[in-house]
C-alpha cells in the first residue's frame, strides 16, 4: 500500500453527493440509499478516500435502483487519506485506520444492517476496502463478496474464502498486478464448492471503478462495465 499508485486520481470529496442521506449504523456515519424496507442488503467498502467521494457515492445509488439497500460507511471517522496533507503521507495515516479496524467496524455495521429485517447481505470493497470484504467472506458473515481491484489480498486469504466471490482486477496494477490475479483464479477453481468470478480489465490501472474522471468516455465504460459485473454478481447471489 506504501505505493503511489493506490493514491493516483483522488476525488474531490463532496459530504452532500449523490441520491441517499447519511445516518448512524453500528456506531459509523454510513451513507445509505435505496429502500430501507429491502431484504437484501449491500455494503460498499471504500478505498482510502472514504465515503463522500461523488463516484462512490453514484455507484451506491446504482446498486440502491437494483432493488438493494446500500450501505456504504464512513470506515475513518471523518478523516480519510488526504494526499496533501504532508505530515500523514500514507504508511502514517494508514497506522490509524487498518484493514483490521475496518473488519472489526463492518461486522458492527452488518449486525445493525440485520436488525431492519435484512435476510442476505453482500459486500463490495475497492482498494483498501477488498481486504475488509476478503475478511467477511472468509468467515462468511456475508452472503457473497466482490473484490474490485484489490489491496492487501493474499493468495491464502483467497483460498480460506467461503462464500460466492468475484474478483474484478486491473491490467496497470502494482497493489494486485495480474500474475496475482491469475493465482486468485487458479486457486478458486480449485474450491469447487465456492462459486466464483475473476476478470482482468485491460488497459486501466488500479483504482479504476471509483477513480474514473468522469469527462473520459473510454474509462467510464471500463468503470461502468466493473459496475455491472458486480450488480450481476450480487443480484445472482444475493438473494
Amino acid at each position: 500500500m506504501s505505493g503511489s499508485q493506490c493514491c493516483e486520481n483522488p476525488p474531490t470529496l463532496n459530504p452532500g453527493c449523490g441520491a441517499g442521506h447519511v445516518e448512524e449504523l453500528g456506531g459509523l456515519k454510513c451513507y445509505i440509499s435505496g429502500s430501507p424496507d429491502s431484504k437484501l442488503s449491500i455494503l460498499l467498502v471504500s478505498d482510502v478516500f472514504g465515503f463522500e467521494a461523488p463516484n462512490f457515492r453514484k455507484l451506491a445509488d446504482k446498486v440502491a435502483a437494483a432493488g438493494f439497500y446500500v450501505v456504504g460507511p464512513d470506515f475513518f471517522y471523518g478523516e480519510p487519506y488526504n494526499p496533501e496533507d504532508t505530515e500523514r503521507p500514507l504508511p502514517v495515516w494508514i497506522k490509524d485506520h487498518g484493514v483490521d479496524k475496518g473488519f472489526e467496524d463492518a461486522k458492527l455495521v452488518i449486525e445493525a444492517i440485520k436488525s431492519k429485517g435484512v435476510t442476505s447481505i453482500g459486500a463490495a470493497g475497492f482498494c483498501w476496502g477488498a481486504k475488509v470484504v476478503v475478511e467477511l467472506a472468509k468467515n462468511a458473515y456475508i452472503q457473497a463478496a466482490v473484490l474490485l481491484h484489490p489491496s492487501f489480498v493474499t493468495l491464502e486469504d483467497i483460498k480460506a474464502v467461503e462464500v460466492p466471490i468475484s474478483v474484478l482486477g486491473a491490467e496497470i496494477d502494482r497493489m494486485s498486478p495480474p500474475e496475482l490475479v491469475k493465482q486468485f483464479e487458479q486457486a478458486l477453481n480449485g474450491k469447487r464448492e465456492v462459486h466464483s468470478f475473476v476478470k482482468i480489465f485491460p488497459g486501466v490501472a488500479h483504482g479504476w471503478t471509483v477513480r474514473y474522471d468522469i469527462q473520459d468516455q473510454v474509462a467510464v465504460k471500463s468503470a461502468e462495465e466493473a459496475h455491472k459485473d458486480m450488480s450481476d454478481w450480487f443480484l445472482k447471489y444475493v438473494k
